[in-house]
């Protein structure tokens, strides 16, 4: 389910279980702060060095504290930023859920029960919690902490009793995941991939902001997004997506929180992303525009 928020208030809902809503009042203003400094190495070092400045650039006088992270397997270029902080999760750990049921259907060599594809679906097109929190219950913590170790995604958390958008993720491990789901690997068979990537391409456009805000028409794009407001850090928004095309095959996550209001984080994001598309495939082609009224469904945490 998603729900429209007024840009005029300031009370704000966080999801209570499996789905109740509770009110809860943020007042947060981002902090100001010395511009991060990207990091970015390639196999063409005029490329990393023209992308360190672009996303430099597009975080000056960003308030909030964001990480970034970015990889190119055609270019061998790699950018991070904060690449360890972590970040509740929201709905980008949904891809985590899904990748985890995946994994451990392969275990058992057995197709998804059409109940189990029904759910996968809304969970990742809709970014339906009710579909999540029955998925996340039937696998429990000790399936997904299985994945995330197969995965080599150290450093996530799974959230505790059933709160599943508190997960703690990091770019580092959001990067370690979208990689499994680009390229063969033991953990996930091709079709597992090609089904994650396959649902991530159908996100309703009411979703479709984030990353791949200035992606040209010439790439492939497949993105989940999430957002949260709580009473500390104020706004969380992050947005992952895969991009294939124009002779490019990468990958960004962009995770964010302190920040004032949802739109807020959500034009850092797309600031960070514009000028990664820019550098990467310089075009005159039309590039995506993502849509001007951003929604996602609120994640499954406690009240504040």
């Amino acid at each position: 389910m998603t729900h429209r928020i007024s840009r005029r208030t300031r009370v704000f809902c966080a999801g209570l279980g499996a789905g109740v809503l509770v009110p809860l009042t943020v007042a947060v203003t981002p902090a100001t702060a010395a511009t991060p400094q990207a990091t970015c190495t390639s196999a063409q070092p005029a490329l990393a060095t023209k992308l360190q400045k672009d996303i430099t650039t597009a975080l000056a006088n960003r308030g909030g504290t964001v990480a970034v992270g970015l990889h190119d397997r055609s270019t061998g270029t790699t950018c991070t930023l904060r690449p360890t902080q972590a970040y509740d999760s929201a709905s980008v750990v949904k891809v985590t859920v899904l990748a985890t049921l995946l994994w451990d259907a392969k275990k058992t060599n057995r197709f998804l029960t059409q109940r189990e594809s029904d759910l996968a679906t809304a969970m990742i097109t809709k970014s339906d919690n009710a579909a999540t929190t029955k998925l996340w219950n039937q696998l429990g913590t000790t399936k997904v902490k299985g994945f995330l170790a197969a995965a080599g995604m150290t450093r996530t958390k799974p959230g505790a009793n059933g709160y599943w958008g508190l997960t703690q993720i990091t770019v580092q491990d959001e990067q370690k995941l979208l990689a499994l789901l680009t390229a063969r690997n033991t953990v996930l068979s091709d079709n597992s991939r090609a089904y994650v990537l396959k649902l991530m391409g159908k996100v309703v456009s009411s979703q479709r902001w984030g990353t791949p805000a200035g992606a040209p028409s010439s790439v492939a794009v497949h993105v989940k997004n999430g957002w949260l407001s709580r009473s500390t850090h104020g706004w969380r928004v992050h947005s992952v997506g895969t991009f294939k095309g124009a002779g490019h095959d990468y990958t960004i996550s962009v995770l964010t929180h302190g920040n004032s209001t949802m739109n807020y984080g959500v034009t850092t994001i797309q600031a960070v992303a514009k000028a990664i598309h820019k550098d990467l495939v310089p075009t005159r082609a039309k590039r995506y525009t993502p849509t001007t009224d951003p929604q996602e469904a609120f994640p499954a945490v406690p009240a504040s």
